[in-house]
């Protein structure tokens, strides 16, 4: 299954700072046991972006794991509470995710 999240930061971040959060982020899941991969892209922005209705996406970031107890873990992980206030603290941002099986 997959865990796909889009994040969206309330102000501009410097590409170094995105890369470093998102290092972080892989880091912590990859480290924890429970995530088999781990994929991150910066959005691409597109004049459409001036009218979307929610947000518009710094990245987006996937992570594919065996099943839901792996993914119940990954919520609770020691680490993870942190580095969400960390970086909240730094750079505010919005998250939205969708749990689901392969699109493909």
């Amino acid at each position: 299954m997959h865990h796909t999240m889009i994040v969206s930061f309330d102000a501009p971040i410097p590409d170094s700072d995105l890369d470093q959060y998102l290092k972080e982020l892989e880091d912590l899941m990859m480290g924890s046991g429970h995530v088999r991969t781990f994929a991150a892209r910066r959005h691409l922005r597109v004049p459409g972006d001036d009218h979307s209705p929610v947000f518009v996406s710094t990245a987006v970031i996937q992570f594919g794991l065996p099943d839901l107890d792996a993914l119940n873990a990954v919520f609770a992980l020691p680490g993870a509470g942190e580095l969400i206030r960390r970086w909240q603290a730094r750079y505010p941002y919005k998250a939205v995710w969708v749990n689901h099986e392969p699109l493909s």
